[in-house]
């Protein structure tokens, strides 16, 4: 049985630091946390999906409104676990966070994704109709 649940606590949310290293290999655990701790005031989430009580996702979401979304719900992670990927997991979760943001009258879901993770773009276009329209740019300031 899948259940997907917000995590609140310090103790829920280090148990998916795995998977969030997955995707950010950067960041190690108390990193993590004082990042969680700084963004939660600004309204940062997370979400864990489990089937039969097994961690096999999770998505960091924050509620934003700007000049081109509007009020929309941004997706800061969407991480299902490497040796199960492409079971569906990662599309009920972002239907979650779809049906979670009209539920807070939200206007667009939005979201960013590195240039070499194709089949992140190919899952985004192709099974959740996803438009790619623009490109998100960075400069270093160190």
């Amino acid at each position: 049985m899948i259940i997907i649940e917000e995590l609140v606590t310090e103790e829920e949310v280090r148990h998916i630091f795995p998977l969030m290293k997955d995707l950010r290999p950067y960041l190690d655990e108390t990193r993590f946390i004082q990042i969680w701790k700084t963004m939660q005031p600004d309204g940062y989430r997370i979400f864990a999906m489990y089937d039969a009580e097994e961690l096999v996702a999770f998505t960091g979401i924050q509620i934003r409104t700007n000049m081109y979304y509007f009020r929309h719900v941004f997706v800061h992670e969407l991480v299902t676990r490497a040796d199960i990927r492409s079971k569906g997991y990662g599309q009920k979760l972002l239907s979650f966070v779809h049906d979670w943001g009209r539920e807070h009258e939200c206007v667009t879901v939005a979201l960013e994704s590195a240039l070499i993770r194709d089949d992140a773009h190919r899952f985004y276009e192709t099974k959740m109709g996803y438009d790619r329209f623009c490109y998100s740019f960075k400069k270093e300031l160190g």
